[in-house]
């Protein structure tokens, strides 16, 4: 039996590749279980600092699988917990996450992608929320995570023509971190994932829980959050060792704690 979701670990480094190429890579409960499973075995991996999470050439994720979830009525949506149950897990973890997206990240795939930190995209990614043609909506973020990456306007453009955006688009109007050529997604996201793995832990999922406060808090109570995460930074024997080697003209050494 084929296997959905692929892993492996390159140096400090989990990379999770979604494995249903004649499905495009079709989302549904085994495919996001098993994403969970593999986010469940990277955090609890002392040597892991940052996961990625991708597709193939083709396709990031081009949907939620219509097929699993055509004959959903309300009360099994409901009492399933559908989505919330377990693509969430992407969202909860407290190491950085980055999505390389080339091809079609639609539906549910641009969800996923949103999920996760920071976007990568190959030149050749396309996005979109074509969820209104199949006469439903977006119901993983798609209308909460997506106006807050590119404004309500585009938003709304998107989730009510159906529209796709392109790469250079995506970058322009903020949802992508970066745009690379499609031959090199993959080496250039895995490169930027080592160089933040290379860091000290605590103080990766300390930016990566204060950026996150910001979504949810007033600026006031932003900066106090990170004035006090800031503060708490200096109990690290990392923190003593980065400057000590700053001051020393040497590369720091850290220990992760």
């Amino acid at each position: 039996m084929t296997q959905v979701v692929l892993t492996e670990i390159h140096g400090k480094v989990g990379l999770i590749r979604i494995n249903r190429p004649e499905a495009m890579n079709a989302l549904n409960n085994e495919v996001v279980d098993a994403i969970g499973a593999a986010v469940d075995a990277f955090e609890a991996d002392e040597n892991i600092g940052c996961m990625v999470i991708t597709g193939n050439e083709k396709a990031f994720a081009a949907g939620a699988d219509i097929g699993f979830m055509k004959d959903f009525d309300y009360m099994h949506a409901y009492k399933t917990d559908f989505i919330t149950r377990n693509w969430e897990r992407i969202k909860t973890t407290r190491k950085p996450v980055i999505a390389a997206v080339a091809g079609f990240a639609l539906g549910g795939g641009c969800e996923m992608a949103m999920m996760c930190d920071m976007i990568f995209a190959a030149d050749t990614a396309k996005f979109g929320q074509p969820e209104i043609r199949l006469g439903t909506m977006p119901g993983a973020g798609g209308t909460q995570r997506l106006p807050r990456a590119v404004g309500k306007a585009k938003a709304m453009d998107m989730c009510l023509t159906a529209r796709m955006m392109d790469a250079a688009e995506a970058e322009k109007a903020g949802l992508v971190a970066r745009i690379i050529p499609a031959d090199q997604l993959l080496e250039e996201t895995m490169k930027a994932a080592a160089t933040i793995a290379g860091y000290s832990l605590p103080v990766i999922m300390m930016i990566k829980e204060t950026v996150n406060r910001a979504y949810e808090s007033s600026l006031n109570e932003g900066l106090l959050f990170e004035r006090r995460v800031f503060h708490s930074a200096f109990a690290l024997e990392d923190q003593k060792e980065g400057m000590a080697a700053f001051v020393e003209k040497r590369k720091p050494v850290f220990k992760n704690r």
